[in-house]
């Protein structure tokens, strides 16, 4: 314990140098607690998740990044906590488990996936993780087999970012197949399919040239 703020989140970032995450996640929450509106704070704040993320507790971690970019949304490195987000959102995505209690696993969810995924873009919706992170809600959904979910996503995915043409070709490709997908579970239903035939026809006419 220091009497100083810098001097607690020295002794948080030596432990964390050091691999001690315990003593470096005491020292941070002390320096964020004692110390809140400190120009410290934010570092803190983030050796907090980073701690987290290193021990393995993802779910935690993300949500120290979450307050960092909602309490100190002009902090440096913004982009590269969003980026730490989007990493740990795609751990799950591939199926990794959410713990119990932050420590006994539990289940994979893509239902949490895609709220993580969704907190991203709306942490930056124009940053260069926003567009995969909003496709990435689509594959989250497909996982789901919740097909009209994942042609929403992907159908946002190419509105939003109708300017970034890989982005916008994908997710139109994708809007196609999952509409596809659905039309052959359960009974055949003939709107379903022919809204597949329109979505792959209007990816026809504005990528003539994509070898799909």
């Amino acid at each position: 314990m220091r009497t100083r703020a810098k001097d607690q989140l020295e002794v948080a970032q030596k432990a964390f140098d050091e691999r001690d995450y315990s003593l470096a996640l005491k020292a941070a929450r002390r320096t964020v607690k004692t110390w809140p509106l400190s120009d410290y704070a934010p570092q803190a704040q983030y050796l907090v998740g980073r701690s987290y993320e290193a021990r393995g507790q993802d779910e935690k971690a993300f949500k120290e990044y979450q307050t960092i970019l909602d309490k100190y949304p002009k902090v440096e490195n913004y982009q590269e906590i969003l980026n730490r987000q989007y990493t740990i959102a795609n751990r799950y995505l591939a199926g990794q488990w959410f713990k119990l209690w932050g420590y006994i696993p539990f289940f994979p969810s893509m239902d949490k996936t895609v709220d993580m995924l969704d907190k991203v873009i709306k942490n930056g919706p124009y940053s260069e993780v926003a567009p995969q992170a909003q496709m990435n809600i689509g594959a989250a959904r497909e996982k789901q087999s919740d097909y009209p979910l994942a042609v929403k996503a992907y159908e946002r995915a190419a509105d939003v970012y109708h300017d970034q043409r890989t982005v916008a070709a994908d997710a139109l490709f994708k809007a196609g197949m999952a509409y596809n997908k659905q039309a052959k579970t359960a009974e055949y239903d003939q709107s379903v399919a022919g809204q597949a035939i329109t979505t792959f026809s209007e990816f026809i006419n504005l990528y003539p040239n994509d070898p799909r």
